[in-house]
């Protein structure tokens, strides 16, 4: 199973300065990218905001600028608004950073979890969902050959042109990410596409059947199922011990929640609340190294998922911090996970 981490680079949105909190944000995203690369961390992806909390509105730019600093993690989007984004463009970015990183480059489209995007390019909420079909169809259309007859109701269409560059290894890896709908989860499986389930919120164990009907539907659909993979991405920590994690992280985690919830009629959350999440049945992956290396464990077996990503940059959280969770993920947890995978794994 691949180990990785994602963040939105996320900022202080009452900063008075907001090019220097920007700089500084993007500046200690890098080192902080480059460390997961040293310890052994399989993958990191940037996710796409339009939003004053966030850094990351052009996520390809700054994955090139780690791609440079870095030899082996792959480099993701988490997500591509792809709904608001010309495909062509979205398609030509990840190609060059596929270039720049030697075949390390993989794009994560979904719909976004805000709306700032579509009135920003000019979309109209009402084609929410043929957005995201057609647009779609167009990336997987360019992703699979190099001139491309393609014609839509949402953009002009392309009469057998070339669409370049290409990637090192001939196509991108392309990920549908989804926060817990059946018909995207069909959708995906349909397409034959990687999954990745975002689960921010109540117990993980009632997505498993996302990933059931996932299969399902890949095997009516005719998909090969062993080529399929999944991934599900979650919050969480890891310090040098259980109560640190807790507290470190709590104020920035639910801080970024509140404020999410406030817009959206959410409760704030408690600290009783987070700390049941951070329970073995809970929601938030955190700890120390032993307590999270083993609620990964478990929740493979529920899951039988390819990928775990863990989002522990967020909010406010101290750069020193993250920097020290992830030495210890990469040094203590992914040992851990592996060394348990390995025992389960049936020999030939």
């Amino acid at each position: 199973m691949e180990l990785g981490l994602h963040t939105f680079a996320d900022v202080d949105p009452n900063a008075a300065d907001r090019g220097m909190e920007g700089e500084r944000r993007v500046r200690e995203l890098l080192e902080e990218i480059e460390l997961a690369d040293r310890v052994g961390l399989d993958v990191f992806g940037i996710g796409e905001h339009h939003r004053p909390d966030y850094a990351a509105s052009a996520p390809a730019v700054i994955l090139a600028a780690a791609a440079a600093r870095t030899k082996t993690i792959r480099l993701s989007s988490s997500v591509t608004v792809l709904s608001s984004d010309d495909p062509v463009r979205v398609f030509q970015q990840y190609a060059t950073l596929d270039l720049i990183s030697n075949g390390r480059a993989e794009i994560m489209a979904g719909r976004g979890s805000f709306i700032e995007s579509f009135p920003l390019f000019g979309y109209d909420l009402e084609d929410y969902d043929k957005l995201f079909e057609e647009k779609l169809d167009l990336l997987l259309a360019i992703n699979e050959s190099e001139k491309v007859s393609w014609s839509g109701e949402t953009r002009s269409p392309i009469p057998g042109l070339g669409i370049y560059p290409r990637p090192v290894h001939g196509r991108l890896p392309i990920w549908i990410a989804v926060g817990g709908t059946p018909q995207s989860v069909v959708r995906a499986a349909a397409h034959g596409l990687p999954l990745a389930l975002a689960i921010i919120g109540g117990t993980p164990a009632r997505y498993a059947p996302l990933f059931d009907l996932y299969r399902e539907a890949a095997g009516r659909a005719g998909q090969d199922l062993a080529k399929l993979k999944t991934s599900i991405n979650v919050h969480g920590f890891i310090a040098d011990t259980f109560e640190a994690a807790a507290d470190r992280f709590f104020g920035p985690q639910t801080a970024v929640m509140n404020r999410i919830g406030a817009e959206r009629g959410w409760g704030p959350t408690s600290r009783a609340q987070f700390d049941l999440a951070t329970g073995p049945e809970g929601h938030l992956f955190l700890g120390d190294p032993e307590t999270v290396a083993a609620k990964i464990v478990a929740h493979h077996r529920l899951f039988r998922n390819d990928r775990f990503v863990l989002q522990m940059a967020i909010g406010l959280m101290p750069h020193e911090q993250i920097m020290r969770g992830i030495e210890l993920y990469g040094t203590k947890v992914a040992p851990l996970v592996r060394e348990a995978l390995a025992a389960e794994t049936p020999r030939a």
